[in-house]
């Protein structure tokens, strides 16, 4: 392993460069990868691993008939390499759980009667074994339980995969059955296209993760850009340039100048005047949200967030209670001047190479 300097505390790494898609191959040559669940990360996981040169097959319901045609559209082939769930759990020798998180309870009475000794059961997320007084998910003590979660969406991980560059996954194990656990969630991680993976736990990896989504990722975000948006128009000023100085300009030129180099060399290449504000306004912005998320925190720990999700979710009018809270969203001036603003976004040429299974998440990386 690497030992890499992150901001003072050195960690270990597990680079490419020292677990190569060539090892992966040898340690997973004799295992079936079954892969349930077609929905977020099944896509992206299956298909890079297939593109990888690994034996892989998916298991998905025909119950949820959008999913089981997507597979289908993706080239899986109903009988071959496409199952009914408990059919792919047959066949597999690890066997991946990417079902949602609330539906892995549902389905785990059919996935355990086969986990028989030895296979290993596989997870992107921490959530079912941390919260096992929720979900009720317990594994069999004879097989190896082991987790790669990606750092992004399922569509994240495959669109790197496919130009060439690597998606970051921590990994853990949980049971080490075989004493190959390690080895084997290692092989997976870098079958499925990870630039690099980083140790964590099942604990942590949920903890940051629901803290995250409903953080900075997404929920804080989400709430903020409302608020200056709303602040904006309520001064007068039109969607369009609310729009642009809330959203348009954050996606497409700051945040990239975060991802190059981080939010010091941003403030740095920013005018002196947005650099002024933005160190005066930062601690303000820290001290009003703090108390958020010491609160967001303590519900994740607690398991108060899981309960929430798992009640809801797994209500019979979700999907339309969803619905309209998206709708909602969708049809908020906010987003409609957004889909306006984005139309005219100047159109660039793709690039020539863009769409190969090949680089760094593809079968030339050994």
């Amino acid at each position: 392993m690497a030992r890499i300097d992150f901001g003072g505390t050195k960690e270990e790494v597990v680079m490419r460069s020292e677990f190569s898609m060539a090892k992966a191959r040898k340690v997973l040559k004799n295992e079936t990868i079954a892969v349930i669940g077609y929905g977020v990360q099944g896509p992206g996981q299956s298909l890079n691993m297939k593109d990888n040169g690994f034996n892989v097959i998916v298991g998905q319901s025909k119950a949820f008939m959008p999913d089981w045609n997507r597979a289908v559209k993706d080239g899986w082939k109903p009988g071959k390499t496409l199952f009914e769930i408990e059919e792919a759990c047959k066949r597999g020798t690890i066997i991946e759980m990417l079902v949602s998180d609330a539906a892995q309870r549902l389905v785990w009475p059919n996935i355990k009667k086969h986990l028989t000794k030895g296979k290993a059961l596989y997870f992107s997320h921490g959530f079912s074994i941390v919260y096992k007084d929720q979900t009720g998910i317990i594994p069999p003590k004879d097989v190896d339980v082991i987790m790669v979660a990606p750092k992004g969406s399922g569509t994240s991980l495959r669109r790197n995969f496919l130009s060439g560059a690597g998606i970051n996954s921590s990994y853990a194990v949980f049971q080490d059955a075989t004493k190959r656990a390690k080895e084997r969630c290692l092989a997976v991680g870098i079958a499925v296209g990870s630039g690099y993976l980083f140790p964590t736990t099942f604990e942590k990896e949920v903890f940051s993760d629901l803290v995250g989504e409903r953080g900075v990722l997404m929920g804080a975000l989400a709430g903020i850009m409302e608020a200056q948006y709303d602040t904006l128009r309520a001064h007068g000023h039109s969607p369009s340039e609310a729009f642009n100085e809330t959203v348009e300009e954050l996606t497409e030129s700051l945040i990239k100048l975060v991802a190059e180099n981080g939010m010091d060399w941003m403030y740095s290449n920013c005018s002196a005047t947005a650099q002024r504000g933005a160190l005066d306004w930062k601690p303000k912005f820290k001290k009003a949200v703090m108390p958020v998320f010491k609160e967001l925190y303590k519900r994740v720990a607690s398991g108060a967030e899981t309960k929430r999700v798992i009640q809801s979710v797994g209500g019979a009018d979700y999907k339309e209670v969803l619905g309209k809270e998206l709708a909602e969203m969708h049809n908020s001036e906010m987003w409609r001047a957004g889909k306006a603003t984005r139309s005219l976004r100047p159109k660039e040429p793709e690039k020539k190479g863009a769409r190969t299974a090949k680089g760094v998440g593809g079968r030339q990386s050994n």
